[in-house]
């Protein structure tokens, strides 16, 4: 009989120990996390979130919350997973406070890392509310300027989200390197002229100083000084690109928000005395291209 208690025992401490190795370091109870389809009981990782997803020929081999059986996006896998679709079919069961993970596509806790962390992981059209990891909706009407409210890579104009105007000018008919354009980057919302003077700050051969102010908004931070800005580019009418010429007085570099998601900056160039206008194109790698005809 004793012998017989004891196989028993350690039986169900063999069971327990399976359940823990393949529990892993997990972040959230019940998900395995992984960094490859290897460190999975299961045998596939979805890398973009770390976690280990429930393969599937139909959505009758998966549960009832994540009940869509499909290739997941962006994967090179042809193996169908187990995939969430809403919030209130993540809350079948007992639940009441999971979300379907944008990035992870499995039932989770609100704020993991494996939901949305920024607009740009969500679908378009879509914001993050970056507290919950949860994709929305975005606004369609907005107030002030720049992203407010908006999508990502639209802006707010007359208190109505809207694209950034398309561009039209020769400037981006010429430039060839359009593949650097995006709607992940760097956001131009605005642009403006601010002044053209004569000024010692050009050479004698193109005297005349013109101030443009670009205003950009962005998914990560932008940095403290405008001498580490990567990838701004000003577009001249034949197509060819320059590094803008930036001020390091104060004002002409001015970054505000609670993440520095915002730059107002003023880039200078230097033409001829008696010129009165010019076409430019400004962008940031993975951004938008906006055209501006400066007058002045």
């Amino acid at each position: 009989m004793q012998l017989r208690k004891m196989m028993v025992m350690l039986a169900a401490l063999s069971t327990m120990s399976l359940a823990l190795t393949a529990c892993g370091d997990d972040t959230t109870p019940g998900v395995e996390s992984c960094k490859a389809d290897t460190d999975c009981s299961t045998g596939y990782c979805n890398t973009a979130a770390s976690v280990c997803m429930t393969t599937c020929d139909s959505g009758s081999d998966c549960p009832d919350t994540e009940k869509n059986c499909a290739v997941l996006a962006g994967s090179t896998s042809p193996q169908k997973v187990c995939q969430c679709q809403t919030n209130q079919l993540c809350n079948k069961d007992s639940s009441t406070s999971l979300v379907c993970g944008t990035v992870s596509k499995i039932c989770e806790e609100p704020g993991s890392t494996t939901g949305c962390t920024k607009d740009t992981d969500c679908a378009t059209g879509n914001t993050c509310n970056i507290s919950t990891g949860v994709c929305s909706p975005a606004a369609t009407t907005c107030t002030g300027e720049g992203k407010a409210t908006c999508a990502y890579g639209s802006a707010c104009y007359s208190n109505t989200c809207s694209a950034p105007p398309a561009p039209t000018c020769q400037n981006y008919d010429k430039f060839t390197n359009k593949a650097a354009l995006g709607t992940t980057g760097p956001i131009i919302f605005s642009v403006s002229t601010v002044s053209g003077a004569v000024d010692s700050f050009c050479d004698a051969s193109a005297p005349k100083r013109v101030k443009i102010k670009i205003s950009a908004y962005s998914s990560t931070a932008f940095p403290q000084t405008a001498a580490e800005l990567n990838g701004f580019l000003y577009v001249l009418v034949d197509g060819s690109t320059k590094t803008p010429v930036i001020s390091t007085s104060s004002g002409n570099y001015t970054v505000t928000g609670t993440n520095r998601e915002r730059a107002d900056i003023i880039a200078n160039i230097c033409v001829s005395s008696t010129s009165t206008t010019t076409s430019l194109g400004y962008y940031f790698t993975g951004g938008n291209f906006f055209c501006h005809q400066a007058s002045y």
